[in-house]
């Protein structure tokens, strides 16, 4: 069977993809706004929204939001990105209603209560302090604002204790209107589905949803490179280094994703095989695209020890150089396989499949068939991997971000160095 997108009259998008033989479904409601639509004195505000609507909505309480769909057999969760927020319900057939119920009272009818909003603080000060005490997290904030400085996809999605602190319940209130509004509002249900009954829910749930345009779209983050490096006690160096790429709307996307997957996207990948197979400088060492609607990067993220950080960085930067120079076609062909493998793997689960399809929507206004994805994929050229080289190396600057003892923090102008003075 097919998918289907419908479109409600207030401009409320309906996916319907069903997948014969579950005796389950998925649900998710996605808003294609999120933290890259904050100002800064808003940062951390969508995360914050995202935990509030869960104290209470319509006629429930927080206990009552989860006991509900718990009760039937099913889960309810949810995510903020720094392009959209996604509330999600999984479910035994036949939950559809009761789910689109539950998301559309989070969605529309929080409760929003002040005391609520006291305790909620706390425990996002202290969701912000567990992510600063994980090296592994943390370096990836680093990595964020290197890259993108102060455009909101530069900073933390949790926003800041500051920010967090200043939210109140009439601002959230009204920050929830722009962030929720029908204009990029997706519905997308797998699994156990049929396209009436989802219709039905949508338009019940979503259908009076006034049409008004939410926040407006933020303009594309413009690369600006540069070192960060913190030295902290660990066991472990972390680094990741960022260049700049091409967003997930550009035609040079699935060249992008080809690159990373062929430098570090598995065991086989040349920096896995050289850093970690050959030189034993890394247990964990990887590369990937880091794509937003019109902008992106290629990240490669390393832990190794303090004392191989420099090392390390020259080898990532070498095999770089080498990928944007040269792609055989065995490991070209490895590639493709192993990309669509994963998207395709990612569509026999029904929440990642409403996910994706609410994703495309937003991104496109359409769905792609598995099997033009699949075409897209097969088309990248070994000039395409090549162009894509030249556009990475083009900015002259990389980002690059160094969590670790001293000994490590040099590791950021290793790879800028071994990368641009032999490009």
């Amino acid at each position: 069977m097919t998918a289907s997108l419908r479109t409600l009259k207030n401009g409320v998008r309906v996916v319907c993809d069903p997948m014969p033989g579950l005796e389950t479904l998925a649900l998710s409601v996605v808003a294609g706004r999120g933290a890259a639509y904050e100002g800064p004195a808003r940062s951390g505000w969508s995360h914050l929204l995202e935990h509030m609507v869960f104290k209470g909505a319509g006629s429930r309480s927080a206990r009552d939001i989860v006991e509900v769909i718990e009760n039937q057999g099913g889960s309810i969760n949810a995510a903020t990105g720094y392009e959209r927020t996604s509330f999600q319900v999984r479910a035994l057939k036949g939950g559809l209603d009761l789910g689109m119920d539950v998301i559309a009272d989070l969605v529309r009818r929080p409760t929003l209560d002040g005391a609520d909003l006291a305790r909620e603080k706390q425990v996002v000060a202290q969701e912000i302090a567990e992510a600063a005490d994980a090296p592994d997290d943390y370096v990836f904030d680093l990595i964020q604002r290197a890259s993108w400085g102060d455009h909101p996809v530069g900073r933390p999605i949790l926003g800041s204790d500051e920010t967090v602190n200043a939210a109140t319940v009439e601002a959230l209130s009204d920050w929830r209107a722009n962030l929720y509004a029908a204009d990029r509002l997706v519905i997308a249900a797998t699994g156990a589905v049929e396209e009436g009954e989802l219709m039905a829910a949508a338009e019940r749930a979503f259908g009076d949803l006034p049409a008004t345009p939410g926040a407006s779209v933020p303009s594309p983050a413009a690369f600006v490179g540069g070192p960060l490096a913190e030295a902290r006690k660990l066991e472990q160096a972390h680094l990741v280094f960022m260049l700049p790429a091409c967003g997930a709307r550009e035609d040079d996307y699935f060249a992008l994703r080809i690159f990373a997957e062929c430098l570090g996207g598995g065991m086989s990948s040349r920096l896995f095989q050289e850093a970690r197979e050959k030189r034993g400088l890394a247990y964990n060492i990887d590369a990937y695209a880091d794509t937003y609607a019109d902008h992106g990067a290629l990240g490669v993220y390393a832990g190794c020890a303090a004392g191989d950080a420099v090392e390390t960085a020259k080898v990532c930067a070498d095999e770089l150089l080498k990928l944007a120079d040269r792609i055989e076609e065995a490991e070209l062909a490895r590639a493709k396989a192993q990309l669509k493998a994963h998207m395709f793997m990612a569509r026999e689960q029904p929440l990642s499949r409403a996910e994706q399809g609410a994703g495309q929507v937003l991104l496109f206004g359409r769905l792609y068939p598995p099997a033009e994805l699949a075409r897209e994929v097969d088309a990248v050229t070994p000039a395409d991997v090549a162009r894509l080289g030249r556009r990475l190396l083009s900015a002259g600057r990389a980002a690059t971000a160094v969590l670790g003892a001293k000994s490590a923090l040099k590791a950021g102008e290793a790879f800028d160095k071994a990368l641009f003075s032999a490009a």
